[in-house]
């Protein structure tokens, strides 16, 4: 048998399918939607996947200012960082990241789902996020999903 019917097919960044999406995130559970976006963004909901490569959509999410947290998480739930000082511990609760920076507390959401390597910070690039419903993106024509279609 000279030919196989039945090759692996590996995607590269040339022969990739991404495409453009559009999610609206207005009252969306914080978590359910992070893990959906870093599917996509990954490109795992594709039968091609293929986990050295960027084969993912660029997913925007309109309203992310919206989105919303379940019991009592706006206030309980604790961000950790260090400035690198002694003594430089850091804490914010999701309620003052909102006043603060509204598109923050998915952007951390989505970023500890993806990958720490260079290939996941080149998929996290092609995540969009916006306040409004209005995107700057219209000439790429997004298709516009909700979470159960993923």
């Amino acid at each position: 048998m000279d030919t196989l019917s039945y090759k692996t097919k590996s995607v590269n960044k040339e022969n990739s399918s991404k495409e453009w999406v559009v999610i609206d995130a207005t009252d969306q559970v914080l978590g359910r939607l992070a893990s959906r976006v870093a599917i996509l963004l990954r490109g795992k909901n594709k039968p091609n996947f293929t986990p050295n490569a960027d084969c993912g959509d660029n997913v925007i999410i309109v309203n992310a200012d919206k989105v919303r947290l379940t019991g009592k998480k706006m206030t309980d739930k604790v961000y950790v960082r260090h400035t690198g000082y002694p003594g430089g511990q850091r804490f914010t609760t999701p309620k003052e990241l909102f006043s603060r920076k509204p598109l923050a507390v998915l952007e951390h959401a989505v970023r500890g789902m993806l990958p720490r390597t260079r290939l996941g910070e080149k998929q996290f690039k092609n995540l969009y996020l916006y306040i409004g419903s209005e995107h700057p993106h219209q000439a790429q024509n997004p298709k516009t999903i909700t979470l159960n279609e993923i």
